[in-house]
């Protein structure tokens, strides 16, 4: 807890110290970017191919940071990259755009609870086009995860981009009041702590609760309406892991709460696996349509 405490501090200070421009790369700060042009700005992605990659179709995961951050410093505290190693699927750490020097995601259309106009779910198509030029992606088994306001642009590619991306994870974040036409079931992984301060659980006039966005996808999977429920300590944190199944397709809605947790990619683990693992142990179970057998 004191080192997210620590690094919102950090986050503060970067953003305030960012001018009141429109400059991109002023806002990310990114060494060893990848840059491509998405509606006539100059976007950067931070792309690991694992060490094992030859060729073969993989899997492709997005992590979103969150607001006001770097793709940079975002992987340095929600680094997945041994995983993409050992689980062999190449890693995606993409930058937000930047307004009044503070970089963000847009998760609905251009309008509404967008923070700005950037197209970024244009954006993240333009991305996987992109990297698909280079490297064979399995088309059927593209993730997207994030963290905070990451978490909101993981939760958007649900909502617009489900023809895209197979299974989307939220890690203290939240669903924003837009939907586009979903066309198939959409496995869906929250984690969040009861005492967020940023992003409250039980939701405030900005944002929904995770109840009723968990109810959203539980209703629209058509899962079973009554969890599995187990419990587990780490680091004197209590942690309970809610399991809705049975949904259309086999998918599956669940949820990792975090007692007395913050606003914070989670330090803890469940049952031997860090928040990384929980995500991708979830997400990896499932192509397109479905539930791999």
């Amino acid at each position: 807890m004191k080192n997210i405490f620590i690094y919102s501090i950090l986050i503060s200070l970067f953003t305030a110290s960012c001018d009141n421009s429109d400059n991109e790369t002023f806002c990310s700060q990114n060494e060893n970017a990848i840059t491509l042009s998405h509606d006539n700005i100059t976007r950067e992605y931070i792309l690991y191919v694992p060490q094992s990659y030859s060729n073969q179709a993989v899997p492709l995961l997005f992590n979103f940071h969150g607001f006001g951050d770097t793709a940079e410093q975002y992987i340095n505290y929600a680094d997945m990259r041994s995983l993409a190693e050992s689980e062999q699927f190449i890693l995606v750490y993409p930058q937000g755009s930047c307004l009044d020097g503070s970089s963000h995601w847009n998760s609905c259309l251009v309008e509404g609870d967008n923070k700005s106009t950037a197209d970024d779910l244009g954006f993240v198509e333009a991305m996987i086009d992109d990297i698909s030029s280079n490297y064979n992606i399995d088309s059927e088994r593209v993730y997207a995860s994030g963290y905070s306001n990451g978490g909101m642009m993981a939760y958007g590619l649900a909502n617009y981009k489900s023809n895209l991306i197979t299974a989307v994870a939220s890690v203290s974040g939240s669903m924003l009041d837009c939907a586009g036409a979903i066309n198939r079931p959409v496995p869906i992984i929250h984690l969040h702590g009861t005492s967020d301060g940023v992003i409250p659980f039980s939701g405030n006039s900005d944002y929904n609760s995770v109840q009723s966005t968990l109810d959203y996808w539980i209703n629209f999977n058509n899962t079973s309406v009554n969890p599995i429920i187990s419990s587990y300590s780490d680091q004197g944190m209590i942690i309970e892991h809610y399991l809705y199944d049975d949904g259309d397709n086999n998918v599956s809605v669940e949820y990792y709460k975090y007692i007395q947790g913050g606003h914070e990619w989670f330090n803890n683990s469940f049952q031997g696996q860090n928040t990384s693992e929980l995500i991708w142990n979830f997400v990896s179970k499932y192509n397109i349509n479905g539930l791999i057998e």
